[in-house]
C-alpha cells in the first residue's frame, strides 16, 4: 500500500505521491529514508561520547528536526491560513510553528546547523501575516490554522535574529513591518502595555509574564530596527523593551503582577502558580529572569551581580515544590531542581545566567546536572514535553558547550560539554570542532580555553566566530576554576547593545 496526502486535493494528494515514490519498491524507499536522515544528523558528525551520551545526543537532534514540517503539494500549491489554495515555487511553505518554545534555542539552531530552512521559513511566516485575518505573524501555528496558543509574538525574534545573521532571502521591509503589527495588534492587554508600561492583572491574566515577553520581543525589533536605520521605530521599540522594569518590584525582589491603579497585586507568593494566573505556566521564581535582552538591567534592580548570583543560588538548592492553590498544577512545570523547571521554556536560559555575574563555574555546575539528571535513553527520557524540539535543542546547544540565553544577534554563552569532541559542517565546507580535553564525569568545569590554538579568554562565543571555522578547546578539570576568563557576557550583551 501507498498512501499520499495533500492539504489542497485529491489530485494534490496523487500526485504528491507520484511525485515521491513513484515506483513500489520498499527497500529503496528505505534506503532513501535512512540516506536521507543519515545526511541530516551527519550535520553534526565525529562525535565523541560515550554510547548514552552519543545516543541522547542523536535523539535530541531527531526531535529538533520534526517541527517546524513542510506543508506543500509539489505542485507548490499550499492551503493557506486564509483557508484559499495558493500556489508559490518561490519558497517551500512550513508549518507547526511552536513558537513560545522554539523561539529560545530551536530557531537559532537551525540558522547554524540548517541554515538553508531559515529563508524558506521566515518566507512562509510572512505568508501568514499577508493571509492572516487580523494581520499579524502566526504565534502557535498548525497547517491552516491559528491556534493562538501560549503568549508574547514570537515570530519576531526569529526574523530578526536572521536578519542580523544575515539571512536576505525574504523581503526584509515586509518582514519589518509585519514585526511592527504583531507588536501593536490589541489583543492580549496589548493596549494597555502600550499606554502604562505594563498588562494589568485586572484586564488581563499572565499579565506579569506577558508584559516580560512583550518587552522582549520589543527588543527584538528595535535590534532590526538599528541595523535598517529606522532611527524612530528603533528609539520607540527601545523604549518598550524596559517596560519588563515596570513589573519588577523591589521589596520583594521580583516580578509581580500589578493592577490597573499602579499597585502591585496581593497575596503575593513567588511559589504560586496556576493556569491563567499571574505567569504563564510558571511562577514568580521563575519568570523573574526573563529579561534575556537586558541581563545587566536585571541584575541592577537586584543589587548587583553579588546578590543577583546569590539570587540563582537560592533558586536552585531551595525545595522542589510549588503552591497550587486553584486546584490545577500546570502539568509542564517538571524537572526541578530547585524552583528551576526544565520540564517548562521559561527556565531554560536561567542556568547561563551565572556568566554574567561572573560566575561561569556555577553555571557549569548546572548545566552538568541537568544534562545528567534530566535527559535519558528511557521512553520517559526528557522532563518535559519536547514541545516541537526546544527541549531537546537545549540538550543539543549545551552537550556543545554554549546555549543563545539572547536567542537574538549571535551571542552564545559558554557552558560545560558532554561530548568529547564533535564537528559541526558548515556552508562552504568549512567546519568548526568543539574539543573537551580531560572531559570525565569528575572533570565537568572549564580549567581554560582555546579558540584555533590560543588562548580564550571570554565566557562566551559569536556566532560569526563559528560560522569561520575552527577548533574550540576546552581544558577540563575536576574543581571550579574561577580566573580562567576576562571577558564575562555582560559585555557581550553590551556589543550587542551598540
Amino acid at each position: 500500500v501507498k498512501v499520499g496526502i495533500s492539504a489542497v486535493d485529491v489530485d494534490g494528494a496523487l500526485a504528491n505521491l507520484n511525485a515521491e515514490i513513484p515506483h513500489w519498491d520498499f527497500e529503496k524507499v528505505q534506503k532513501q529514508a535512512e540516506d536521507k536522515w543519515n545526511k541530516e544528523l551527519g550535520k553534526v558528525n565525529r562525535v565523541d561520547a560515550d554510547i548514552k551520551t552519543k545516543t541522547i545526543f542523536y535523539t535530541a537532534l531527531y526531535h529538533a528536526m520534526l517541527a517546524p514540517t513542510i506543508y506543500m503539494d509539489a505542485d507548490g500549491r499550499y492551503r493557506g491560513l486564509d483557508n484559499k489554495i495558493h500556489q508559490d515555487k518561490s519558497f517551500l511553505n512550513y508549518t507547526l510553528f511552536s513558537l513560545w518554545d522554539t523561539f529560545r534555542a530551536e530557531h537559532p539552531l537551525f540558522t547554524l546547523l540548517y541554515p538553508e530552512r531559515v529563508n524558506d521559513m521566515i518566507n512562509s511566516m510572512l505568508a501568514n501575516y499577508k493571509q492572516s485575518a487580523y494581520g499579524v505573524l502566526p504565534k502557535w501555528q498548525f497547517h491552516a490554522n491559528e491556534t493562538w496558543t501560549m503568549i508574547g509574538y514570537h515570530a519576531v525574534p526569529v526574523i530578526a535574529d536572521a536578519y542580523l545573521k544575515g539571512f536576505n532571502g525574504f523581503d526584509k521591509e515586509l518582514a519589518f513591518e509585519a514585526m511592527k503589527a504583531s507588536a501593536n495588534a490589541p489583543f492580549e492587554g496589548m493596549e494597555y502595555y502600550k499606554k502604562i508600561g505594563y498588562v494589568p492583572i485586572d484586564k488581563e491574566p499572565e499579565a506579569a509574564s506577558k508584559t516580560m515577553e512583550y518587552a522582549y520581543d520589543d527588543w527584538t525589533i528595535a535590534a532590526m530596527a538599528k541595523k535598517l536605520g529606522k532611527t524612530s521605530d528603533y528609539n520607540e521599540f527601545m523604549k518598550r523593551s524596559g517596560n519588563y522594569k515596570n513589573v519588577y518590584d523591589s521589596k520583594t525582589n521580583f516580578a509581580r503582577a500589578r493592577l490597573l491603579n499602579g499597585q502591585f497585586k496581593t497575596p503575593f507568593d513567588p511559589l504560586h502558580m496556576q493556569y491563567g494566573g499571574d505567569y504563564t505556566e510558571g511562577n514568580a521564581w521563575q519568570y523573574s529572569w526573563f529579561v534575556p535582552h537586558d541581563v545587566n538591567g536585571l541584575m541592577g534592580l537586584m543589587g548587583g551581580s553579588g546578590k543577583f548570583a546569590a539570587k540563582l543560588d537560592t533558586l536552585l538548592t531551595m525545595k522542589e515544590t510549588v503552591n497550587d492553590m486553584s486546584g490545577a498544577l500546570p502539568y509542564d512545570v517538571t524537572g526541578m531542581v530547585g524552583q528551576y523547571a526544565h520540564g517548562n521554556e521559561p527556565s531554560h536560559h536561567i542556568a547561563y545566567l551565572y556568566n554574567y555575574a561572573g560566575q561561569p563555574w556555577k553555571t557549569q555546575e548546572t548545566v552538568y546536572k541537568i544534562m545528567s539528571r534530566l535527559y535519558n535513553i528511557t521512553p520517559d527520557g526528557l522532563a518535559g514535553n519536547d514541545d516541537c524540539g526546544q527541549m531537546s535543542a537545549w540538550y543539543i546547544w549545551s552537550a556543545l558547550g554554549m546555549y543563545p540565553v539572547n536567542p537574538v544577534g549571535g551571542v552564545y554563552s559558554i557552558g560545560t560539554p558532554s561530548l568529547r569532541s564533535a564537528v559541526i559542517s558548515l556552508p562552504g565546507g568549512k567546519q568548526f570542532m568543539v574539543k573537551a580535553t580531560g572531559l570525565t564525569a569528575a572533570n565537568k568545569y572549564v580549567k581554560s580555553l582555546k579558540l584555533n590554538g590560543k588562548p580564550y579568554k571570554k565566557s562566551w562565543i559569536t556566532h560569526e566566530s563559528l560560522l569561520q571555522g575552527g577548533i574550540l578547546e576546552f581544558m577540563m578539570t575536576n574543581k571550579p576554576v574561577k580566573n580562567w576568563f576576562a571577558v564575562n557576557d555582560i559585555e557581550a550583551e553590551k556589543m550587542l547593545a551598540k
